[in-house]
């Protein structure tokens, strides 16, 4: 039995050895097993950013039965995020002042 995966652009974005794959093979891989599609995500997140397979939605009209995905996001943006949503609240005991340094 054959397992279609499609890669996904959040996996192509997030991990640059995805994202030169697609380019030199394109976007869909063959494999005998879900599992040789596993080792194969898993070999891709080996030093780089983490891809992971699942499964398509029963709804999908395309070939796939799998997708290789990611989260795109930076991680760096994201924290920031975190602690300025954490200062806002006064999770930290940090004083929030204005830019004129009025309270």
């Amino acid at each position: 039995m054959s397992v279609v995966v499609a890669i996904k652009p959040s996996a192509r974005k997030r991990n640059a050895k995805v994202g030169l794959l697609v380019f030199e093979e394109g976007s869909e891989h063959a494999f005998e097993s879900r599992a040789a599609a596993e080792r194969w995500a898993d070999s891709l997140s080996a030093g780089d950013g983490h891809v992971w397979i699942a499964s398509a939605h029963p709804a999908d009209a395309g070939d796939a039965d799998c997708y290789l995905v990611s989260r795109a996001t930076n991680a760096k943006l994201e924290a920031a995020y975190d602690k300025r949503r954490r200062r806002l609240r006064g999770g930290d005991g940090a004083e929030q002042e204005s830019l004129g340094g009025r309270p």
